[in-house]
């Protein structure tokens, strides 16, 4: 496999982990009938992100580069606050076996 191919590769893998990542919000509001962001959206957002950003810089696309930086912050914090917001609510149900 050529170096062109490989990282041709890497960037379709990708757009598809980002792509994903509305089937996946689209299909949990279907199903409880109203609009809602699963955790999962933010985890394929991430790794969609992580790898268009690595193909980012391999094709040194400044542009491509900040734009997908820039949104690693933005999918990560998101996670950070899921996970505080899990052990604040765990905590206060008396549950000790927050992670």
């Amino acid at each position: 496999m050529s170096d062109q191919t490989f990282w041709l590769s890497i960037g379709l893998l990708g757009q598809t982990l980002f792509s994903a990542r509305f089937l996946v919000q689209w299909l949990a509001s279907e199903r409880v009938r109203q609009s809602i962001v699963p955790t999962a959206f933010w985890w394929l957002s991430l790794a969609g992100g992580a790898t268009l950003l690595a193909y980012a810089v391999w094709r040194r696309d400044p542009v491509f580069i900040i734009g997908q930086a820039s949104g690693l912050l933005v999918y990560i914090r998101n996670l950070m606050l899921i996970r505080q917001t899990g052990r604040t609510t765990a905590l206060a149900a008396g549950d000790g076996s927050a992670a």
